[in-house]
C-alpha cells in the first residue's frame, strides 16, 4: 500500500512539475540595464539591421527582466464535432522587454526579428484569436496609450516615450508584475496568420491593443513591410509546447488541424505559422 502511495504521489508531481514551464532563454545575472542598452541602440547610431542584430545577441544572452521567465498557464475549453478537448498553452506574461526587472524597456521588433526569438526560444507568435484569449485571461488591463503616428514612431526615441507611459500605468501593480501576472492592453500584438503570404508578401501582421471594454483599436491589418516596427507592437511569445487534453503536441500541429485549430485560430489551419526570417533587410 505504501509502494502504491509513493509512486501515485511521484506520478502526481511528475504532472504538476511538467505544467510549470519557464521561457527557454538563458539566464543571466549581469543584464544590462536598458537605460544603458538603448544608448547602444539609439537611432542616431544605427540603421535597422544593426539594430535588431544587437537586440537579437542580447535576448540569446538572456538580456530580459526576470518576471518574464515565468510563463502563464492557459486553459481553453471548447466542444469540436461532439468531442471535449482542453488545450492549456503557456504565454510569456507580458509583452518581451530588454533589462532588468527594475529598469526595461518595451522592445518592438520587426516579424523577422520577432521570429528569430521566437525560433530561439521554443515559441511562436499567437494568432488573432489568441491575442483575445490572452486579453480577457489578463489579470492587469491596462489602457492603451497611443501617440500621435509622426515619421518618429519607428525610432527608439518614441519606444521609451511609450515605455514611460506604460510604466506609469504599472506603477501600481509593480508587486503582481514582478510576480509574473498577466498584463496586456499595453501594446499591439504581431500575430501569425495566413495574410503573411498573399500578395506583395512578405508582411507583417498585427492585431489588438484592447481597450478596457476588450474591444480593440487595431483590426487585423497586413498593411506594412516586413521591416516596419513601431512603438506600438509587442512580441507575446507562447511556448510550442501545449497540452492537449493531458498529452503534449504542439501549437504547430493543433494549427495545421483543419477541427483543431479552431480552438486557437479564428480564420482555420494555419499551415505556415511563422514568418520568413532574411539574412540583410
Amino acid at each position: 500500500m505504501r509502494k502504491f502511495l509513493f509512486i501515485l504521489f511521484i506520478l502526481t508531481n511528475l504532472k504538476s512539475i511538467s505544467y510549470s514551464q519557464q521561457l527557454k532563454l538563458k539566464k543571466n545575472n549581469n543584464s544590462i540595464p536598458a537605460s544603458i542598452f538603448s544608448k547602444q541602440i539609439a537611432d542616431s547610431v544605427l540603421p535597422l539591421f544593426n539594430r535588431e542584430e544587437i537586440i537579437y545577441k542580447a535576448i540569446k544572452k538572456g538580456n530580459i527582466p526576470d518576471y518574464l521567465r515565468k510563463l502563464v498557464k492557459i486553459s481553453i475549453t471548447d466542444t469540436l464535432v461532439n468531442q471535449p478537448y482542453t488545450l492549456d498553452i503557456f504565454v510569456l506574461p507580458d509583452y518581451l522587454s530588454i533589462g532588468t526587472n527594475e529598469d526595461y524597456l518595451y522592445m518592438p521588433v520587426t516579424p523577422i526579428l520577432a521570429q528569430k526569438i521566437a525560433d530561439l526560444s521554443h515559441c511562436s507568435l499567437p494568432t488573432k484569436k489568441l491575442a483575445d484569449i490572452i486579453y480577457q485571461n489578463a489579470k492587469i488591463k491596462l489602457e492603451p496609450q497611443p501617440i500621435p503616428p509622426t515619421k518618429a514612431m519607428t525610432t527608439v526615441a518614441v519606444f521609451e516615450k511609450h515605455n514611460l507611459l506604460v510604466q506609469d500605468q504599472l506603477f501600481g501593480f509593480n508587486k503582481a508584475h514582478l510576480n509574473s501576472l498577466l498584463v496586456a492592453g499595453n501594446k499591439k500584438d504581431i500575430i501569425i496568420s495566413n495574410k503573411i503570404y498573399g500578395e506583395n508578401s512578405p508582411r507583417v501582421v498585427i492585431y489588438g491593443w484592447h481597450k478596457t471594454d476588450g474591444k480593440p483599436i487595431q483590426p487585423v491589418y497586413n498593411k506594412h513591410s516586413n521591416t516596419w516596427a513601431d512603438y506600438s507592437h509587442g512580441l507575446r511569445l507562447i511556448q510550442n509546447k501545449v497540452y492537449l487534453n493531458g498529452k503534449s503536441t504542439s501549437l504547430q500541429k493543433i494549427l495545421a488541424d483543419p477541427v483543431l485549430s479552431k480552438l486557437i485560430s479564428d480564420e482555420g489551419s494555419i499551415e505556415k505559422p511563422f514568418y520568413p526570417i532574411f539574412e540583410k533587410y
